[in-house]
């Protein structure tokens, strides 16, 4: 017998899993039609609540369609894990820090597009 938490995926595996359904459609996805691109046999209801969390969490925009809701990304993969970086900042009082820690990590390619971003004004 399989104990259930042995059958437990990593944290954000299965939002990340809806996430790459929703960025690889052109339209909003209700959440059957997200069941159905995951393959995956999970429930519906399980389905409909990672769709709601990240609702919740601001990472996608939802409208009305029949009963349900279909969602769509706010953010593509980049701007996502920009919106992600910023959240992380905002949560530490010492941004200074965080930030210096962050860029002491960079290895010298990462560091040179980093200055040259920089340079550039964005």
């Amino acid at each position: 017998m399989t104990d259930a938490k042995d059958e437990r995926r990593p944290a954000g595996e299965l939002e990340a899993a809806v996430m790459a359904a929703l960025w690889a459609s052109d339209m909003p996805l209700t959440p059957a039609q997200v069941q159905a691109e995951l393959a995956s046999g999970l429930a519906r209801t399980t389905v409909t609540t990672i769709l709601s969390r990240l609702h919740e969490k601001g990472t996608l925009e939802r409208e009305r369609q029949g009963r349900g809701y279909a969602y769509r990304p706010i953010q593509d993969p980049h701007g996502l894990t920009a919106l992600r970086m910023h959240g992380e900042l905002d949560r530490d009082s010492d941004r200074e820090s965080a930030l210096a820690r962050f860029v002491a990590q960079l290895g010298p390619e990462d560091e040179q597009v980093l200055r040259r971003l920089l340079e550039e004004g964005l």
